[in-house]
C-alpha cells in the first residue's frame, strides 16, 4: 500500500526529532557518553495514526504506546504500509490484554507485578517467543505511580528472572513531576544507583536497559544514565486536542 504523507506534518516531526537528537548529544558529551547509547522513543499516545508514520517516515526507528488498544491497530496499520519500527508498550498493562502484544512488541517497559510478568511468561512461552520485559520500579515514592518500591525488586527479580519466555533487561522508572528544580533528577540518580546494585545481584548479560526521561526531563535523565527516553509532546506536539474531555 502506498501513502502520502503531510509533507507539513512530516517537515514539523522531522524538526522535533532532530532537536531532540540534538539534546541527546549535547547531554551525552556533558556526561562523557556515546549518543548511540540512547534509543529514543517517540510516544505517539492519542495523536492519529499518520503521526507515528509521518515520525517514522522522518527516521523514528523507536515507537511507544501507553494502551493495547491504541498499539494494535498502529501495529497493523503499518504493517499494511511496510513501515518497519520497533514498538515499545510503555503504559500500565492489565493481564487480560498481555495475549494481544505478545509477539509485538520490541520491549514491555511497565511490568509491575510479578502475576503480570507470570502472565507475560506463560503467553510468551505458548507462542514459542520470548518477550523483552523491564520491571517498573517506583522510586518517587508516590501513591498515583505504579511500580514496586526500591526494597521490593530483589524478591521480584528472584521470582521473575527464571521464568520461561521472558528477558528482563532492566528497569523503567517515571519521575514526579518538579515541586523544586532538580527533584527529576535526584530520582534519576537513586534509579541509576539501583540499577546499578541490581546488575551485580543478576549478573545477566541482559540487564542492560534503564528507560526514564520523558519530555519534560529527558535531559536530565540522560545526565543520569539513562538509556532509553520516552518522548511524545517535545516530538508530536500538544495532543489535548486529541484528549478526550
Amino acid at each position: 500500500m502506498q501513502y502520502d504523507f503531510d509533507n507539513e506534518l512530516l517537515e514539523k516531526l522531522g524538526e522535533n526529532i532532530a532537536k531532540v537528537r540534538a539534546d541527546i548529544r549535547s547531554c551525552c558529551i556533558a556526561a562523557g557518553r556515546d549518543p548511540e547509547e540512547i534509543t529514543l522513543i517517540g510516544v505517539s499516545k492519542v495523536f492519529p495514526v499518520e503521526y507515528a508514520e509521518a515520525a517514522a517516515a522522518a527516521g523514528l526507528k523507536d515507537l511507544g504506546e501507553n494502551r493495547v488498544q491504541e498499539l494494535m491497530p498502529k501495529i497493523e496499520r503499518f504493517s499494511s504500509l511496510d513501515l518497519d519500527v520497533n514498538w515499545h508498550l510503555i503504559g500500565t498493562l492489565q493481564k487480560n490484554k498481555v495475549k494481544y502484544v505478545i509477539g509485538k512488541t520490541k520491549l514491555i517497559h511497565s511490568v509491575n507485578t510479578v502475576e503480570l510478568a507470570e502472565e507475560i511468561s506463560r503467553r510468551s512461552f505458548g507462542n514459542n517467543v520470548t518477550t523483552r520485559i523491564l520491571l517498573q520500579a517506583n522510586v518517587s515514592g508516590e501513591e498515583s505511580k505504579h511500580g514496586f518500591a526500591p526494597h521490593e525488586l530483589k524478591p521480584a527479580l528472584d521470582n521473575v528472572m527464571d521464568m520461561p519466555g521472558i528477558e528482563v533487561c532492566g528497569l523503567m522508572t517515571m519521575a514526579p513531576i518538579e515541586t523544586y528544580e532538580g527533584e527529576a533528577r535526584e530520582v534519576f540518580a537513586r534509579t541509576r544507583v539501583i540499577f546499578d546494585d541490581l546488575a551485580s545481584y543478576v549478573k545477566s548479560d541482559s540487564w542492560k536497559i534503564l528507560s526514564m526521561g520523558m519530555s519534560q526531563d529527558y535531559k536530565s535523565a540522560i545526565l543520569e544514565g539513562s538509556t532509553h527516553i520516552r518522548v511524545g509532546t517535545a516530538i508530536f506536539g500538544d495532543r489535548s486536542k486529541y484528549t478526550p474531555v
